[in-house]
């Protein structure tokens, strides 16, 4: 039986969801262990949130906060994953902020994981308002915008635009937020585009080290479409390159490492090793 099924609430929020302007779809995640209102024509979490989460190496009693948390998904599928683990996420914008919110209390979970409204780029003052306390996390997530302002073509739709692109200013004021609330010693985890590295790589020298590169490759003998970094803040341990994990078979379907984190929500093991799914899950 999925862990936290009793505390589930049913989803019945379509009134109120059309009140924030949303236009909703009901999403299954981690083989329908959550179950996640997101919307239609707005940004949708998938496969990069789910891997993510999958990352995250929290254990029992860990705080963990996430950068632009849109519906919810990566909080709450590492408190799904991890009985007794606090989570924050913030988002800026204010009604899917309060999807978040309506999609924890669905899942049995608003009392592990909580969604702010707010500006990750915004000014300490700002943040310290949304009850966050700097260097106290133990770990730091996000799946920043992937693609740079200016440089792509875009959707009209403001919601859209605003999550999938960011300048070179406002993709160092993620990682800026992202340091300056981990703990010394906490960890991050991100997600972003395998072709991002350039820009990312020296936003992350002098806040974070022990660096970790896990490619995600569509097919086998194809390049990375994705990459999963890893660091920890305040190391000085040198930078390392895993081999990674390929999604998809020659058949078109899900390898079984990638299906285990999908489906039964394993954890992914970053510095080596198979998807581990703990026997609790």
């Amino acid at each position: 039986m999925p862990r936290r099924s009793a505390n589930r609430q049913p989803m019945t929020f379509d009134a109120e969801h059309a009140a924030l302007g949303l236009e909703t779809t009901e999403d299954a995640f981690l083989g329908g262990k959550l179950m996640i209102a997101q919307p239609k024509s707005g940004p949708r979490a998938g496969l990069d949130a789910v891997f993510l989460a999958s990352a995250c190496p929290a254990k029992a009693g860990d705080k963990v906060l996430e950068a632009g948390a849109g519906s919810g998904i990566v909080a709450l599928a590492v408190a799904q994953r991890v009985l007794g683990v606090t989570a924050t996420g913030v988002e800026i914008d204010a009604s899917l902020a309060t999807l978040a919110s309506r999609n924890a209390a669905a899942n049995g979970l608003a009392g592990a994981v909580r969604f702010v409204q707010g500006d990750v780029t915004g000014s300490s003052g700002a943040l310290a308002g949304l009850g966050l306390t700097p260097s106290s996390f133990d770990h730091v997530l996000a799946n920043p915008p992937f693609l740079l302002a200016g440089a792509a073509r875009l959707p009209p739709h403001a919601m859209l635009r605003r999550a999938h692109a960011a300048s070179s200013g406002e993709l160092e004021g993620w990682v800026r937020f992202l340091a300056g609330f981990a703990r010394p010693g906490g960890t991050l985890t991100l997600i972003h585009r395998a072709d991002a590295l350039p820009r990312l790589l020296p936003l992350l020298h002098g806040r974070f080290g022990a660096l970790t590169l896990f490619p995600l490759f569509p097919h086998a003998e194809e390049p990375a479409s994705r990459i999963l970094i890893h660091g920890i803040k305040g190391s000085r341990a040198p930078l390392r390159m895993q081999q990674g994990l390929v999604l998809h078979g020659e058949d078109g379907s899900f390898t079984a490492a990638a299906e285990a984190v999908l489906r039964a929500g394993a954890r992914l093991e970053l510095h080596g090793g198979a998807p581990h799914l703990p026997e609790e899950f």
